[in-house]
């Protein structure tokens, strides 16, 4: 390998530090400035390296590309240098952010109740959950931190509720339906 990809694969590996997440090929390329070819020949070099030298660190190729990461011989240890102090209504609120991710303080709260406004300063003093006021209403938007993906260990969560424009017209047509036929057997009743 030349010096210069030597030195492509070494920026690869702090970017892979510093983003925290796995990364494309495509992403990888365009944060190192390099083309992808570059990109997959520094990657095999920084994987086999990782391989051959004791390291508590490995890079490892993921459902969404790459990343840097704890070997997994290590992971015990984290849980006990790093333990995160979280009660079950903490976690539960944390799970419901995590899995609507973003959602509004205000749709958080109808949906776990008033146990919110103690969870979300502590989620996001821990770093798992960022609060930003949503510029579309009063509320705050809360969605979690590259902080909660490594610390779980998930690289990306399944959307719960994946649903486009057409599905959503098509259940709010049901649901006027629903109502007219409601209303039209109240109104029978009362004949």
């Amino acid at each position: 390998m030349s010096k210069k990809n030597i030195a492509i694969a070494i920026k690869i590996e702090a970017i892979l530090y510093l983003k925290g997440k796995s990364l494309s090929l495509s992403e990888i390329a365009e944060y190192a400035g390099c083309d992808r070819p570059t990109v997959e020949e520094s990657i095999i070099e920084l994987i086999d390296n990782y391989a051959r030298r004791d390291s508590a660190l490995e890079v490892v190729e993921t459902e969404n590309g790459y990343s840097l990461q704890l070997r997994s011989d290590f992971h015990e240890l984290v849980q006990t240098l790093i333990p995160v102090e979280l009660g079950v209504g903490a976690l539960r609120t944390l799970a419901a952010i995590a899995l609507h991710n973003p959602i509004l303080q205000s749709d958080l709260i109808n949906l776990r109740g008033s146990g919110v406004y103690q969870h979300v300063p502590e989620l996001v003093e821990l770093g798992f959950v960022r609060k930003r006021r949503d510029s579309n209403s009063r509320s705050y938007s809360l969605q979690v931190t590259p902080k909660f993906h490594q610390y779980f260990q998930i690289d990306q969560l399944p959307q719960v509720f994946p649903r486009d424009e057409k599905e959503q017209q098509l259940e709010l047509k049901l649901n006027i339906q629903r109502e007219s036929v409601n209303s039209l057997e109240v109104t029978e009743k009362m004949e």
